[in-house]
């Protein structure tokens, strides 16, 4: 005769299937009822973003009124704030992918958050420098200025890169006054300049120069003209000054006056630089100058790495609608819920690993027959 020998299971493989079962069940409930919460200042970013969108279809509807067509495949949007390949007054070799990216509305309530990290009150003195190349950047600029209820000191260049504002007949200066005209923005540009690598124009050719100086006279501006890129900034500097001390500097493009040679352009990072001079930060620029006064910097530049922080669209096939990106929620975990699953499994380990009630019940499933030896045949 064989003896048959019965011994159960101390953690039957059943119960931990089941257990298994109901936290991966739990994982996927607290994944997918997140809640989502306002953050700080959400009424005046959607108020910012709502404006930045107004002011790009006003513009869109001129541009087509002039006789400008869009060029669809450069534009996918159809904004109409996406230039040419080449023109007489194209600067500088730009970026169609980034140019494409910054054409979203929601970079105003971004400019609205940089504007609260850096500390701004109402009625702030603020200092601004527009690129010709980004105009739906200097748009959402604008916007968030006139939200928030800033006082901005502008300076614009006039040319722009490639696919930026580089129609001659419809300049930066031309579209921000056409905004400022028609009483979507109460402030505009209070000089300009050539623009390009050394902000005197020095890559366009003749008919390109003489371009941006009737485009200067006809919107009423005075131009900064200087022999040197250290007079430039000396003049920028005596600008943002006139009004007393800026709360912050609010830089949009990489000119060289502005940002500073390319090697300083790859040290800043784009967003809000803190109000101090890194060590290895030397030369001269209008930003390098701010830092050293220890006034805040808000840089936006490199706009896809900025786009990839705050979650929006890398070149959107169409206008994004106002209110979408990680700039106007922050996305939290239900604690209730995440609590109450952790506590059903804590509980069935225990019910199934320790409960003789849990044993009795998974008792059939869980028996495993021993065979012991066989006994010598007589």
């Amino acid at each position: 005769m064989r003896k048959i020998y019965w011994r159960p299971q101390s953690t039957p493989v059943f119960a931990f299937v089941l257990i298994a079962l109901f936290s991966l069940a739990g994982i996927l409930a607290v994944e997918r009822y997140r809640t989502e919460d306002k953050k700080p200042q959400y009424q005046k970013k959607v108020q910012a973003a709502r404006l930045a969108l107004e002011a790009m279809e006003v513009l869109k509807d001129e541009r087509l009124r002039r006789g400008i067509p869009i060029d669809k495949e450069a534009d996918p949007a159809e904004s109409g704030l996406i230039g040419s390949f080449i023109t007489s007054v194209t600067s500088d070799a730009g970026n169609l992918e980034a140019k494409q990216t910054a054409i979203n509305p929601n970079w105003a309530a971004v400019v609205v958050d940089l504007l609260q990290q850096a500390n701004v009150k109402e009625h702030d003195p603020v200092a601004v420098s527009f690129s010709g190349s980004f105009p739906a950047l200097n748009i959402a600029v604008c916007a968030a200025l006139k939200t928030l209820d800033l006082r901005p000191t502008i300076i614009s260049s006039v040319s722009g890169s490639q696919w930026g504002a580089n129609n001659p007949d419809f300049l930066w200066i031309d579209m921000e006054h056409f905004l400022q005209t028609g009483g979507l923005i109460p402030f505009r540009s209070v000089a300009a300049s050539f623009g390009g690598r050394h902000d005197q124009g020095r890559e366009m050719p003749e008919k390109g120069r003489e371009l941006v100086l009737r485009a200067v006279e006809r919107n009423g501006l005075p131009l900064i003209r200087t022999r040197t890129l250290r007079e430039d900034i000396d003049e920028r500097m005596a600008v943002y000054f006139r009004t007393g001390p800026p709360k912050v500097y609010i830089n949009v493009g990489g000119g060289r006056a502005a940002v500073g040679a390319r090697p300083f352009k790859v040290l800043m990072k784009p967003g809000l630089l803190a109000a101090q001079l890194p060590a290895q930060m030397k030369g001269d620029s209008v930003i390098l100058r701010f830092l050293k006064e220890r006034t805040p910097v808000i840089q936006l530049y490199n706009i896809e790495e900025l786009a990839r922080q705050y979650e929006l669209p890398i070149a959107p096939a169409s206008m994004p609608a106002v209110g979408e990106g990680r700039i106007y929620f922050d996305t939290r975990y239900n604690k209730w819920l995440a609590g109450g699953i952790l506590f059903g499994i804590i509980f069935g380990l225990f019910i199934f690993s320790r409960s003789d009630w849990g044993f009795r019940i998974l008792q059939a499933s869980s028996r495993r027959e021993e065979i012991g030896p066989p006994e010598p045949m007589v």
